[in-house]
């Protein structure tokens, strides 16, 4: 395993030492993904007392389709085992208000040192690399604050940081292949893809940052070097993809598309169960 694929064996969500937080602390609202509505810090009527779900192996035939999609990066337990010192919300109510308003920061915490530990992992640039070190150093900081300075954090200036480091690995990465300026005229950064018939393409060193792919076929689809941040893959058929080589991808993004045995992923994204084989 790689140094970014033990890094990254790190920030996986561990549901045994959670207090079910995402389960209590998010909200949802009814629709095609969830039965019912929830408002954020109430408990889902699925909770049990164990912190653990009545109806995971049945969620996505009963209505709770966008459970199965949902990933923390290992924030739940950090919240429920470090921020908190495994005090809960439930014996300790004093903890709740507190405990639900600092995972979602958490949350995106946490992503971030996922999407860092690539570019620190990808780029061949020195310059580049201590500023990945650094960053590192200041997310993993962020995450050991405590609970009052982390709902006091400002994370959106340190998510642009982290964003132009991201941009420059990126640009590093993908220049060179010979594909990419003609794939990024016609696609590009923000494409409007929904639906799009693109089975068999190949588009490596594509920028498809905050592309919106929703059912879009992109089966047997090449995606080397394709940066991927933010792109939404609800319902993207990517049986047989090759998203291996692919930047910036994570586990949410997977959660939420149709792929199968022959979908190749990053090291480190797990094959979701609800694939087909």
């Amino acid at each position: 395993m790689s140094n970014v694929g033990q890094a990254r064996s790190r920030l996986k969500a561990d549901c045994a030492n959670c207090f079910g937080l995402c389960c209590t602390a998010l909200g949802f609202m009814k629709s095609a993904d969830f039965a019912l509505d929830k408002a954020n810090g109430v408990p889902c009527p699925n909770l049990q007392d164990d912190y653990r779900c009545g109806i995971h192996r049945e969620l996505r035939t009963t209505g709770f389709k966008g459970c199965t999609v949902y990933d923390c990066f290992g924030a739940g337990q950090h919240v429920s085992q470090r921020t908190f010192a495994g005090r809960d919300w439930k014996t300790d109510k004093e903890t709740a208000e507190a405990m639900f308003a600092v995972f979602p920061q958490m949350v995106q915490l946490f992503e971030l040192l996922w999407l860092l530990e690539e570019a620190q992992g990808k780029t061949s640039r020195p310059e580049l690399k201590e500023q990945a070190e650094r960053l590192l150093g200041k997310t993993r900081a962020m995450t050991d604050l405590s609970a009052q300075e982390l709902r006091r954090l400002q994370i959106g200036e340190h998510w642009r940081e982290v964003n132009d480091v991201l941009l420059q690995v990126s640009e590093e990465v993908r220049a060179g292949i010979a594909s990419a300026k003609k794939l990024n005229k016609k696609f590009g950064r923000g494409a409007d893809l929904i639906g799009a018939k693109l089975q068999g393409t190949d588009l490596s060193g594509a920028n498809l940052r905050g592309a919106y792919l929703i059912a879009a076929d992109l089966r047997e689809t090449r995606l080397d070097r394709t940066d991927l941040v933010g792109a939404d893959f609800r319902d993207a058929d990517i049986r047989g993809a090759d998203l291996s080589g692919s930047l910036f991808l994570t586990q949410i993004q997977m959660n939420a598309a149709k792929g199968d045995g022959r979908t190749r992923l990053p090291e480190g994204i797990e094959r979701p169960s609800h694939w087909c084989e």
